[in-house]
């Protein structure tokens, strides 16, 4: 039978350091994970290393059916898998599942599409160098390290190990202390339709293990979690001139114009804001809506987000707080925008009722609320009048991060969408990005920067390299100390008719 534990730190044995996985519902132990030292990360680094040299000499056809494979497993184990990530995370069945399906869909996209992405490819060698045939090609890395999230514990990390096992590396996967049972079962997956090597390797443990894999001798490394946190991941890698993918959450906001179809934004609003507790790197925080519109979009979110209860039975529609310490942060954020003057329309502090955040909306918060600025990572969602959407863009961009947006407006959701200073952008529709394999994922500030998913994915975990091939003599010999007084002048001559024009 599980046992109930107090706390989430790491658990230390006579025999053995390890940690418990806990279910936020209950307090209920699922499983004991070992607390792996730097001693452990680089004996897995160094494992990797050899599988990667297996596995990038295979080819794109052998890595694609071996992929293919893997996808086929984990859409027959969707219910298995779900079912770990509700136990980790508390969140609803079905939305476990809906995360499960992105996942095969993008191992799916990364599989059949790196060859086209990735194949060497001509290039066009210029007029100077007529005498060179010029290519392109894409190597992988070898071992990439990826460090990934609790909110989506296999769909997250997943947009960098699948992109980056199709590019033709090795990973080792460091997952959230609070998520390592989803971790390990990726990994044990993956081993049993490629027995040949361990390709994904998985270590567990806190901070400390994060930053010996930054420490780890990787050739890049993934990393998703707070602005603050990546920083130090930077820092660390940078001691090694390691490269690093960055993905640091956000403070997305909707914007409504007058034209909006209202109960399509509403809607989505309100499922952006609150699906998964609100724990969504890209949900929706704040939403700016065109003053004469407001009235009624705002009874539509109001009437809608009423309906939901938080809990941890199966009926409910948001878990609980993953992370006991995010409650304070939820509870703080709302008490700053009240006491600044914020309105609540639904809920309030007293929403507040650990593990659990029943849905908050609130209006007339202030721009320099931590409810506005900050990410909150809550079931909670402010309303902002404005007078037009070219005042919601400038309040947008003004903020530190820049990871997605949203736009709904019947004319101007595509001018509105290349105004906003961030990574992703849906029109008439939320996260919808996210859902599509083939877009690039990331955002810019202090949400990061770098390139999961789609083409650039796959060239974010390559190393791009130029190869030249001489076909014929060049007509001018200037690459040589033997180049006659003449060659200058002529090529000179040369460049002035052909560029100065």
């Amino acid at each position: 039978m599980a046992q109930s534990v107090d706390s989430r730190g790491p658990q230390t044995r006579e025999e053995d350091a390890r940690f418990p996985s806990v279910d936020p519902r209950t307090g209920e132990v699922i499983d004991y994970h070992p607390m792996d030292d730097e001693a452990a990360v680089r004996s897995a680094v160094a494992a990797a290393r050899e599988a990667a040299a297996w596995w990038g000499g295979l080819g794109f056809a052998q890595r694609r059916r071996r992929l293919l494979s893997w996808c086929s497993a984990l859409t027959q184990r969707i219910d298995e898998l779900a079912g770990l990530i509700t136990m980790e995370t508390g969140k609803p069945r079905d939305d476990a599942r809906l995360e499960c399906v992105l996942v095969v869909a993008h191992l799916d996209w990364a599989a059949r599409n790196a060859e086209r992405v990735l194949r060497r490819r001509r290039v066009r060698s210029g007029l100077l160098m007529l005498q060179e045939a010029s290519t392109v090609e894409y190597q992988p890395y070898g071992v990439i390290g990826v460090i990934g999230p609790w909110n989506y514990p296999a769909h997250t990390p997943m947009g960098s190990i699948s992109y980056a096992l199709a590019a033709g590396n090795a990973v080792v996967f460091k997952p959230s202390e609070l998520t390592p049972g989803v971790g390990r079962a990726l990994a044990e997956s993956l081993a049993a339709v490629v027995p040949e090597y361990p390709l994904l390797h998985v270590v567990t443990g806190f901070a400390e293990t994060g930053a010996a894999l930054c420490r780890a001798g990787v050739d890049k490394l993934a990393f998703t979690g707070s602005a603050g946190t990546a920083k130090k991941v930077m820092a660390a890698c940078a001691q090694t001139l390691t490269p690093v993918v960055l993905e640091c959450g956000g403070t997305d906001a909707m914007l409504v114009d007058s034209d909006a179809n209202l109960a399509a934004a509403a809607d989505a609003a309100v499922w952006g804001a609150m699906a998964n507790a609100g724990q969504t790197c890209v949900g929706v925080e704040r939403v700016y809506v065109v003053d004469e519109v407001a009235q009624e979009f705002t009874e539509r979110v109001v009437a809608q987000t009423r309906r939901l209860r938080a809990g941890g039975e199966p009926s409910a529609d948001l878990g609980p707080i993953t992370r006991p310490s995010q409650v304070e942060v939820i509870r703080d954020h709302l008490a700053d925008a009240l006491a600044r003057g914020g309105t609540a329309l639904l809920g309030g502090v007293e929403s507040v009722r650990p593990p659990y955040v029943e849905p908050v909306v609130l209006a007339d918060v202030p721009e320099t609320s931590r409810a506005v600025i900050e990410e909150t990572f809550g079931p909670t969602l402010t309303v902002h009048r404005v007078a037009n959407l070219d005042d919601a863009v400038a309040r947008v961009n003004a903020g530190r991060y820049g990871l997605g947006a949203a736009v709904f407006s019947a004319h101007r959701g595509a001018e509105i969408a290349r105004k906003l200073r961030c990574g992703m952008v849906a029109i008439n529709s939320v996260i919808s990005y996210a859902a599509v394999p083939s877009l690039p994922f990331g955002g810019v500030g202090d949400s990061g920067f770098g390139r999961v998913h789609g083409a650039e994915g796959l060239r974010e975990f390559a190393r791009a390299k130029a190869v030249t091939r001489r076909r014929f003599p060049p007509a001018v010999r200037v690459l040589t100390f033997a180049r006659p007084a003449w060659a200058m002048r002529l090529l000179l001559r040369i460049v002035r008719v052909r560029y100065g024009r």
